[in-house]
């Protein structure tokens, strides 16, 4: 089969399916129920009953608003889809203003009428400790009510917007690419940018060229989104700074759930290793034949050491292979990928208008797992899927758990997806043979290091420095360019002999409305997987099981504390953190040997 399609048809139709007008219906109610009770919020009954209706409007509106985006997704033209995205997002904002009372009593009600609050024989109520343990913890930071209102209001045209004026402009925008002998070569964004992904070598720098023109062509677009989004932001800390000061990244480490000595443990420990990742990078450099990696090709996939192209893989291969890799683990993950082919959970075919990047996501309603991506046929598309379909899994196994202990961190969500690359490149290791399959197994490896211990880090320190410059004013296309510029030298070092001064506006992760530093979580999950890989082998049979047990924490605990329960470690010291980047340094190790034997 070719690379397939969703069958969205689990939760909706079409986008005219008068199921979605009635299911908007109900969710009108169920604010209209909260409104109405509002007064009587005090009530143990009352608040319980809250709590559940709200619960039962957000699934349909969670379920409404990811249908949407599949169809905005695959076509960012498609106008019925941006039409629905726009009406759930505004009936979002109506639940959270409704709901915004009684949360507001919970964050602040003594601890007797919280526990009467949970003893409640329906788990979507008696599940809510670690909800309500969380709202408590910011408590100090929460406006009034009406400010809070106010503010939700306000953010589906003002925030909100301008995160999908990014997606509308990259989801619409044609680069051209420009030959050597004149002949030019017009495509939209996202394809070009998955060419950056591929082994098609000879197109690499000029899709980057030509997506850099793009990006300086619509820099003051960018410019105006980035200052925009970080300026919302900056000021709504300093309004909720009154009790308790707001630093821009408290948000942040607490949708991450964790803590600061944890986020500034890794870091640093990224930091005093960043040889690895620059060493990394300059034995990718030596199999290009280059002195150093460019901006185009640090993504890219291997060279071929011999005289044959580099290894193609159909979407039926690449499934078998990963079912394969898959059940050295458990034949319930093999059978979980056989899964979502069979009832057309994945979205892989390349169309136009198609937004970029890859994503997982679910139906609440139905809890059925959705990934999304663009099927190129390389080895790098064979690790996102494997990364996708890890993230599919997590999913999968929370099913039968209330929604409100499924909603994990994106720290801990990055868990089983870089386990699950792990496992595929791992497996692929195993087969290999000859010197040369070695290589093409152990590139992922770096090349992975290359991306989350120097890439990521980049990310983090450009935008720690942004909002930190930005507290005094916005920053121009220019001043963006330099200071991006000068974080990805100091991060690549001699690894790279060229920088990306438009990585700050062709990343859409740095324009993602609802959520500011968007990037470390990729490398915490890199960091924190690899530790829980390596208990496969010590715990033997025992291995799945915990697993899965830590899979379901996920959600209702914080990541210091899922670390403690399954590992046994703390994640604030930088012994943690070394630990895995010790197993990353001895593959890179491993291939530098085989690349230069004789």
């Amino acid at each position: 089969m070719n690379a397939p399609s969703w069958d969205l048809s689990i939760a909706y139709q079409t986008l005219d399916d008068a199921k979605i007008d009635q299911d908007i219906q109900l969710i009108t109610q169920c604010i209209d129920v909260l409104n109405q009770h509002v007064d009587s919020r005090h009530s143990v009954q009352v608040m319980q009953n809250a709590i559940q209706t709200r619960e039962a409007a957000g699934t349909l509106l969670s379920t409404i608003n990811t249908f949407a985006s599949c169809h905005a997704s695959t076509d960012a033209a498609n106008h019925k889809a941006k039409a629905l995205t726009g009406r759930v997002a505004k009936l979002s904002s109506q639940l959270s203003q409704a709901y915004t009372p009684y949360q507001d009593v919970l964050a602040t009600a003594d601890d007797s009428f919280i526990e009467q609050v949970l003893e409640h024989e329906s788990a979507d109520i008696a599940g809510q400790g670690f909800v309500i343990e969380c709202l408590r913890k910011k408590a100090q930071t929460n406006l009034s009510v009406e400010q809070e209102q106010l503010l939700s209001a306000m953010e589906v045209d003002g925030r909100d917007a301008w995160g999908r004026l990014y997606d509308n402009l990259t989801g619409s925008l044609s680069v051209t690419l420009k030959y050597a002998d004149g002949k030019q070569e017009t495509m939209g964004f996202s394809q070009a940018a998955s060419l950056l992904y591929g082994t098609d070598f000879e197109r690499q720098p000029l899709a980057w060229r030509a997506i850099q023109e793009a990006m300086k062509t619509h820099q003051e677009s960018f410019a105006a989104i980035l200052n925009a989004l970080s300026g919302w932001r900056l000021t709504e800390y300093q309004k909720r700074s009154s009790k308790q000061s707001v630093h821009f990244l408290d948000p942040s480490l607490h949708q991450s759930r964790i803590q600061p000595e944890t986020l500034q443990a890794m870091m640093q420990c990224a930091k005093s290793n960043r040889h690895v990742g620059q060493k990394a990078g300059e034995l990718m450099a030596q199999v290009h034949g280059l002195n150093a990696m460019k901006p185009w090709n640090h993504m890219a996939g291997m060279p071929s050491l011999t005289a044959e192209a580099p290894e193609q893989y159909t979407f039926d291969a690449a499934i078998e292979l990963i079912k394969a890799a898959f059940s050295d683990v458990s034949s319930d993950m093999a059978s979980f990928v056989e899964l979502m082919v069979e009832n057309g959970w994945i979205d892989a075919a390349p169309t136009e208008n198609r937004r970029l990047g890859a994503y997982c996501t679910k139906f609440a309603a139905t809890r059925s797992p959705l990934v999304f991506m663009t099927w190129g046929g390389s080895r790098s598309d064979l690790m996102t899927l494997a990364h996708e379909l890890g993230h599919a899994f997590h999913n999968w196994v929370m099913k039968d758990m209330p929604l409100c202990q499924t909603r994990y961190p994106m720290t801990l969500a990055e868990t089983a997806s870089i386990f699950a690359e792990t496992i595929v490149r791992d497996y692929l290791l195993g087969k290999a043979q000859t010197r040369e399959q070695k290589l093409e197994m152990l590139w992922e490896e770096l090349s992975s290091c290359y991306a989350l211990m120097v890439n990521i880090p980049v990310r983090f320190e450009f935008e720690q420095a942004f909002y930190a410059q930005r507290e005094q004013g916005e920053l121009s296309a220019e001043q963006l360019c330099d200071l991006m510029g000068e974080t990805w030298a100091d991060w690549y070092g001699d690894s790279m002999d060229e920088v990306d001064p438009y990585f700050w506006a062709s990343k859409l992760h740095f324009s993602i409305p609802e959520v500011s530093f968007y990037n470390y979580p990729y490398l915490f999950g890199y960091l924190f997987s690899l530790g829980v890989y390596a208990q496969r082998e010590a715990k033997g049979n025992q291995f799945y099981t915990d697993y899965l047990n830590l899979l379901r924490d996920t959600g209702s605990m914080m990541a210091e504390d899922v670390v403690q329960k399954h590992l046994g470690m703390d994640l604030t010291k930088p012994e943690f953190w070394q630990q895995s980047i010790d197993r990353v340094n001895d593959k890179v190790t491993l291939f530098e040997q085989l690349l230069n034997q004789e």
